[in-house]
């Protein structure tokens, strides 16, 4: 047959879904799987994004522009003025999905062989974007014994070379909940600056900070405009993920012109989600508040949980809805699939996210897992009882 492309053979497993067969085959023989794997809310969509849909009397499902609707980037730079981040429509480009919008950046900054530099543990699709984009990730390590707060800037510089393009970072963290500070945001604009490189800005997960902490974005380091670039994303937020509706955020004109060509490429993000998501921007921040209440209560449950289990480590979050967990044991991989395959505790068991996938280093994170805390208390608590049991079992 004829031969598949490198890069495609060359394009990493999702570690969120890989496991998907054996879940499947988990449920066929009866067994109900509390799935801690994926970022998927179970807080209910507002409302108000729902009804702009099932009341919408459109005859022609068209296009829209390349960009996204006008009248929503609008709503979106006063959305995002409203968080201290100036902007205009101008700036932003509307994508199909956060994915789309890191695939834009990607394409527009680098080249086949560049390199961008991620600090890791880091989204496990930034592999995959990279891979189909030519380039290298070159990782700077953050570790669970330093809650995975940004590394030394001098780490950074060390892997600063002439193929190096941008820094991508995570605020707050996919998979660590870290939320970087003022002062880490202040580096990194700093070090971008000095060296001339583009400074990537995943931040999905804004609303999501806790404990009194404050998102501090990228956006408002005005003194590096040229080099910034946002991604963000409504599914989240709003808990829309299945709108696929994100964008694409920055003041440098020259940039977005270059990202524009590639939405264009894919002629539009698609029209109902795009109603739902300028619907959903009308929410009120007690929508927020008591989102925000319930992660922070769901977190404290999950942690204090974890931590009561012996030989587990666990860094406790700042924000989104993700911690990396330390099992005590050898390959997490197959510890994973062990759970769906060969495990059961009172017909029940757990579907946890290997967080090797999360790195791009070898050998790193192999006994680490990525627990998303987006189920009701009880069921995280009965996750909790199984993992314990679990691990009482498993032999390596």
């Amino acid at each position: 047959m004829p031969a598949i492309s490198k890069k495609g053979l060359a394009m990493p497993q999702s570690p969120i879904r890989k496991l998907v067969p054996f879940a499947e085959g988990a449920k066929a023989r009866g067994i109900k799987i509390h799935q801690l794997n994926i970022g998927q809310p179970d807080i209910k969509t507002p409302q108000v994004a729902l009804d702009a849909v099932k009341n919408n009397d459109l005859e022609v499902l068209a296009y829209s522009h390349s960009a996204g609707f006008q009248s929503y980037r609008d709503k979106l730079a006063s959305y995002y003025s409203n968080h201290g981040i100036d902007v205009s429509s101008e700036d932003i480009i509307i994508s199909t999905g956060g994915s789309e919008a890191l695939l834009f950046a990607m394409g527009s900054v680098t080249d086949p062989g560049d390199e961008i530099i991620i600090p890791e543990p880091f989204y496990a699709n930034y592999n995959g974007f990279a891979t189909a984009s030519g380039v290298k990730v070159v990782p700077v390590i953050s570790t669970l014994e330093e809650g995975f707060a940004l590394p030394p800037i001098s780490d950074f510089e060390k892997l600063i070379s002439d193929k190096t393009k941008a820094i991508v970072i995570c605020n707050p963290g996919n998979p660590t909940g870290y939320l970087y500070s003022e002062d880490e945001i202040r580096q990194l604009a700093e070090l971008v600056k000095k060296h001339d490189l583009f400074l990537i800005a995943d931040e999905v997960y804004r609303e999501f900070a806790y404990d009194g902490h404050k998102h501090h974005s990228v956006m408002k380091q005005r003194d590096i405009d040229a080099h910034t670039i946002m991604i963000d994303s409504v599914s989240k937020r709003f808990s829309m993920c299945g709108a696929r509706i994100g964008c694409i955020v920055s003041r440098n004109k020259e940039l977005m012109s270059t990202a524009m060509k590639f939405a264009q490429a894919r002629l539009s993000p698609p029209t109902f989600a795009q109603i739902a998501s300028e619907a959903a921007l009308d929410t009120p921040q007690s929508y927020f508040d008591d989102v925000i209440e319930e992660y922070v209560s769901r977190r404290n449950t999950l942690v204090a949980g974890l931590e009561a289990i012996p030989g587990v480590k666990v860094a406790k979050p700042k924000g989104a809805f993700y911690c990396i967990a330390e099992l005590p044991v050898k390959n997490a991989d197959a510890f994973a699939q062990w759970l769906l395959e060969s495990y059961d505790l009172d017909g029940k068991t757990i579907m946890v996210a290997p967080a090797a996938g999360f790195y791009s280093s070898d050998n790193v994170g192999l006994n680490q897992v990525r627990i998303a805390y987006v189920l009701e208390e009880n069921h995280l608590k009965e996750a909790v009882t199984i993992l314990k049991a679990a691990l009482e079992q498993y032999q390596d």
